[in-house]
């Protein structure tokens, strides 16, 4: 039986080096290799590198292969640039992925990809094109890593971040998300700094857990959008699995594992949960660890959840200001008139 071959997009140049050390590479030529792969975004061994011969980089393309996604499309809002791609990977279902430019500021002008973990979403949140696809699948390591290594390669501005926030449910794909996560920091690949790298979640305690005890370095969101059980439990059905009680234990651990305050994703729907309650029940909730509340429209296409208005908006937040004291951010979700905005993302007519 012949050895399974090495599948780069999916390893660490440190396990490219163990597996391909027999035939010569040394951990620098692993690293170069791995530069090779995901900064120049290939689909294959290259042909030539200096100091290389090419009777070793013949060795390594027989025994290794460098997946690639297929673009089935591509397009461009043409009012904030954001760019939303569509995918195929090991079969015919298609994922999305969006490139978000980040040109205002004081800061360096820089971009950021939004990645799905899968295709699909089993949760069922009311207000999520991607909900009402679905689950289908989880997508490979090397189907995250790759949405990462394509947007870069079109990029006009360096790619600084990653959020798994597209399609599905990151904590869901636990392992392969991290994996991911792991291969896109390395120096010698995309090098994006771990403190970049944004993982979502709905709510997935025993994951979240995990995540703390693993004291990892990446960022953890958790998109909480009501703080009232009856009320969230009708928008997010996870409140039934893992009740926002758990939910708040396991942020608890997560404050004491690692120091940092927790962020909290709210979606905002006008006369669902931007109400004087929700202000107060966060602020019971709370008392133990410091947060800070990422405030972001709800972008429903059915029409069904509608954002709230500048007046709601704006009573909401200074209630969370008055009772939570917390630091409240409005989060710009760009990309609706080409459905990539957060919520927006599905590859079924109708999820849409």
């Amino acid at each position: 039986m012949n050895a399974p071959r090495l599948v780069f997009k999916d390893v660490l140049s440190h396990e490219i080096h163990q597996a391909l050390a027999p035939l010569g590479v040394s951990p620098r030529i692993a690293r170069r290799l791995q530069a090779a792969v995901l900064r120049g975004a290939a689909s294959s061994i290259p042909d030539e590198m200096p100091e290389v011969s090419p009777r070793l980089l013949d060795r390594v393309r027989d025994v290794a292969e460098v997946p690639r996604l297929e673009c089935v499309r591509r397009d461009v809002d043409p009012q904030d640039g954001f760019v939303k791609y569509g995918f195929r990977g090991v079969d015919e279902r298609v994922f999305e992925t969006v490139w978000i430019p980040l040109r205002g500021g004081t800061g360096t002008p820089k971009a950021i990809v939004c990645v799905s973990s899968q295709v699909g979403c089993a949760l069922g949140c009311a207000f999520c094109a991607t909900a009402r696809m679905g689950f289908v699948r989880n997508l490979e390591t090397w189907e995250i890593v790759d949405q990462v290594v394509r947007a870069s390669a079109e990029s006009d501005l360096p790619v600084r971040g990653v959020v798994f926030m597209g399609m599905g449910e990151p904590l869901l794909n636990y392992e392969r998300v991290l994996r991911a996560a792991e291969i896109l920091r390395e120096p010698c690949g995309m090098a994006i700094a771990a403190k970049a790298i944004t993982i979502s979640t709905v709510g997935v305690v025993p994951r979240i857990r995990s995540f703390a005890r693993a004291r990892l370095p990446y960022r953890l969101v958790a998109s909480l959008t009501s703080a009232i059980p009856e009320r969230r439990r009708e928008l997010l059905p996870i409140e039934d699995d893992f009740p926002i009680d758990e939910l708040f234990d396991a942020l608890a651990e997560l404050h004491a594992a690692t120091g940092r305050r927790i962020t909290l994703a709210w979606t905002l729907i006008s006369g669902r949960n931007t109400d004087e309650a929700e202000a107060i029940a966060l602020a019971e909730r709370t008392r133990s660890f410091p947060v800070k509340v990422d405030l972001i429209d709800v972008n429903d296409a059915t029409g069904r959840f509608l954002p709230p208005d500048d007046a709601e908006r704006d009573a909401f937040r200074d209630a969370l200001t008055r009772h939570v004291g917390c630091p409240v951010d409005r989060r710009y979700s760009g990309g609706k008139s080409i459905r990539a905005a957060c919520g927006m993302l599905a590859t079924e007519v109708g999820a849409r």
